[in-house]
């Protein structure tokens, strides 16, 4: 089956993890599937559409509002999943609505903890990789404190 990457797709650690928009398509969870993404984490406060279509997809729901930032416990869900997930040899794609804010925010906090990066860098880094990421200051805050409780 021919099968398109989802909107705003890149991967911030090959096979491991990547960020996408909003998947709309039957197409785009298989070529998730394809890449090696047996997990979809969805920042939205609903579900995506056809999440349910591909069957070797498992969709992970972490409900954040719009332009909000995730709270600690909500960060150190979505690091678990990376976790776990990574541990099995299988990769993660995480999405919001157009994969800048709330995704971005998250990657960042990925490579704090994966990276030892300092919060700025790993705004800066996922900003380089994903352009138009971490859209408020409080999601900047958000991937800044993050780092301190990781120090």
């Amino acid at each position: 089956m021919a099968c398109c990457p989802p909107p705003n797709f890149s991967w911030v650690e090959p096979k491991k993890l990547a960020g996408l928009a909003r998947p709309q398509l039957t197409a785009h969870y298989q070529y998730l599937l394809d890449n090696g993404i047996q997990h979809l984490v969805c920042l939205c406060e609903r579900k995506p559409p056809n999440y349910d279509t591909v069957p070797g997809v498992k969709l992970h729901h972490i409900n954040i509002t719009d332009f909000s930032p995730p709270t600690p416990e909500q960060i150190q869900r979505f690091l678990s999943i990376v976790e776990q997930a990574n541990a099995k040899s299988e990769g993660v794609a995480v999405h919001c609505m157009h994969g800048h804010g709330r995704t971005g925010t998250m990657l960042a906090c990925y490579l704090v903890k994966t990276r030892k990066m300092s919060g700025i860098d790993a705004i800066k880094e996922i900003r380089r990789i994903r352009h138009g990421s971490i859209e408020t200051q409080e999601q900047e805050k958000a991937v800044v404190q993050f780092y301190q409780r990781t120090k």
